[in-house]
């Protein structure tokens, strides 16, 4: 991985991926007690960071090879970025899904015209099932997190908040960034090592599965004890991937872990003060800037919403504030 993998993904993904702005609000700056930036992905095509991984990933693929088709495994937001990239180069798509990932989010990746395989988390294997079926059919596995070219178009995140804050006159800052598997974590971190390197990314988890900040503490890959169970479905993996945790160990500061009821709070802030719809996953940047403000330093603080499929019951709790 390199900063030129990151401007090639770049060029491929203009005209292609939305450039979302960096939002400020008087409000969160009072809660957090700094200055608090907001790039909302959840603004992004198919409504999360993942549409830029996948069309990186898929516009780098031969076209003979793309043609055959694609497969991938997630909770939603990488399927449905992965299907709609997959439409829009006119190949086939297939998607391993667990059975119990928000309503939303398996109905969009169908319409946009994947074909979903839904599976167990807690007795199946996702990356057995996609294996499996990517040897039986040719297709080509398009990883959530752990391939280069998919950090390489999360990468593209990092290089535009390094020209916004240059915009702003931000030189340093600690950039707060929802991490699951750690594609968009590691790929901001290396933009942002070579555009803007006062700016320090920090991994935000919630609580239950911080195999991120338990893994950069330790030093060395650690793993959740339990695979499901939490409202931030779209940040739960198993453990930091073998590609994303050496990036992450060089370049980030301690982890930062969020309640769901934090997390809530959060989704619930990014509403009312910003009219941002974030799901719970991509809530847990913000709500770690604005609750966990004693674990952070300096006058500003950037924060990701990485995504915002969230179903209608889980945004009408967190607006009523029930935790």
């Amino acid at each position: 991985m390199n900063i030129e993998m990151i401007r090639a993904a770049a060029a491929r993904l203009e005209g292609h991926a939305r450039r979302t702005p960096l939002l400020g609000s008087p409000f969160l700056d009072e809660i957090a007690g700094r200055r608090v930036w907001v790039k909302p992905e959840c603004l992004q095509q198919t409504g999360s960071f993942k549409f830029r991984g996948a069309w990186s990933a898929l516009s780098a693929l031969d076209p003979q090879v793309r043609a055959k088709g694609v497969i991938a495994f997630s909770s939603g937001n990488h399927a449905q970025a992965v299907a709609y990239a997959a439409k829009l180069h006119g190949c086939a798509a297939v998607i391993v899904m667990p059975a119990d990932s928000p309503a939303l989010k398996i109905a969009n990746t169908r319409a946009y015209g994947a074909e979903v395989v839904l599976y167990d988390r807690e007795r199946e294997s996702r990356e057995e099932i996609g294996a499996r079926l990517s040897e039986e059919r040719g297709l080509t596995l398009i990883k959530p997190f752990d391939e280069p070219l998919v950090i390489a178009g999360q990468g593209t995140c990092g290089l535009e908040i390094a020209a916004q804050a240059a915009e702003a006159g931000i030189t340093e800052a600690e950039v707060v960034v929802c991490c699951g598997g750690g594609g968009l974590t590691s790929g901001i971190a290396l933009a942002l090592e070579a555009e803007a390197p006062g700016l320090r990314v920090r991994p935000a988890e919630p609580e239950g599965f911080d195999d991120v900040a338990r893994s950069l503490a330790s030093g060395r890959i650690e793993r959740n004890a339990r695979s499901g169970g939490n409202i931030c479905d779209a940040i739960v993996t198993p453990q930091p991937g073998d590609l994303t945790f050496p990036i992450l160990k060089r370049l980030c500061g301690p982890g930062l872990v969020v309640t769901e009821a934090q997390a809530l709070g959060a989704m619930g802030e990014a509403w009312n003060r910003l009219k941002l719809v974030a799901e719970p996953g991509g809530a847990v940047a913000l709500a770690a800037a604005l609750y966990h403000s004693d674990q952070l330093s300096g006058d500003d603080v950037v924060v990701t919403i990485s995504g915002g499929n969230v179903d209608p019951a889980m945004f009408s709790r967190a607006l009523a504030g029930r935790a």
